[in-house]
């Protein structure tokens, strides 16, 4: 508690940030009030514009301020590979991390029956019209190696199998447990290269 109810406010803001708690809040709203009130301003601005602009892309999901985000309206990419992955950090730690030209399909989560999450919570009826509509050869599965996200590979192979697609799963160098998100680059771009089949029985 101080004695502005203002700075009190912005510190309690600042804690919805993850890995932010009340000291740590308290610290970045004391140093931007000290030393860099035209860098809140520029931070407030920027903040207001993208939780006002920035919606999701109507082909693959992720982030985006038009309909189609820059990956979705670049005809170099390989329409023949489609990389679904469980939310846009993860599809941009693959896109910075790797070779990988096809596209994305963002999930935006992963199964999870015991939090009420199914299918349709995924656009996964989405997911199913490209793979009807489009020339998809090859649908890379990256989700997370954890139990809901290996649900989910399963889901999404069984998915595609269906459709006549190849499936495959990137597989070496991503541990049991871990996410996308804090892997090393070269480590997932061992793991995209190495990417494997994914069984029936899978």
């Amino acid at each position: 508690m101080s004695h502005s109810k203002l700075l009190d406010q912005l510190t309690e803001s600042l804690c919805c940030l993850p890995g932010i708690g009340p000291k740590s809040a308290q610290r970045i709203a004391f140093h931007l009030l000290e030393r860099d009130r035209e860098g809140g301003r520029r931070l407030s601005e920027a903040l207001a514009t993208a939780m006002r602009d920035i919606g999701h892309c109507r082909r693959c999901r992720t982030f985006a301020d038009q309909d189609l985000c820059t990956i979705c309206q670049d005809a170099s990419r390989d329409s023949g590979q489609i990389c679904v992955v469980e939310n846009p950090i993860d599809a941009a730690v693959v896109e910075s991390s790797t070779v990988f030209r096809g596209s994305y399909f963002v999930l935006m989560g992963k199964l999870s029956p015991l939090d009420g999450i199914g299918p349709e919570d995924l656009g996964l009826d989405q997911l199913r019209t490209r793979l009807s509509e489009e020339p998809v050869q090859e649908l890379i599965v990256a989700t997370n190696p954890s139990v809901e996200g290996e649900a989910t590979a399963h889901y999404l192979a069984h998915m595609a199998r269906s459709a006549g697609i190849r499936v495959t799963r990137i597989a070496h160098g991503v541990p049991l447990g871990g996410e996308l998100e804090y892997i090393d680059s070269s480590t997932l771009a061992h793991a995209f290269s190495g990417r494997r089949e994914v069984s029936e029985e899978a």
